[in-house]
């Protein structure tokens, strides 16, 4: 019973994190087309991700050759995280 609740938890964490993921390459794609400020579409993306990449421009430096890497490292570490909670759900479900 316990095993079926963290495995929903689990899914729904996945779920998210993906979401956001897509949440991060919808605003890396906008910024290259240099989109109004003002719109409330651009200021939300720009609200959910700047924190995350502030994070990460804290602790290293992103901006090679004039672009951000900062949104693929931050991909690259929650495709890492989805890999770990999917083999800790499949050891739980067992």
């Amino acid at each position: 019973m316990m095993g079926d609740i963290l495995l929903g938890i689990g899914g729904i964490v996945i779920s998210l994190i993906n979401v956001y993921i897509w949440i991060i390459i919808i605003a890396a794609l906008i910024s290259f087309v240099n989109p109004d400020p003002y719109n409330p579409v651009v200021q939300f993306l720009y609200r959910v991700t700047n924190p995350a990449y502030d994070l990460v421009r804290r602790f290293m430096r992103t901006d090679f050759g004039g672009l951000d890497f900062a949104p693929l490292i931050i991909i690259i570490a929650l495709q890492v995280v989805i890999v770990i909670l999917t083999s800790v759900m499949r050891h739980i479900s067992f």
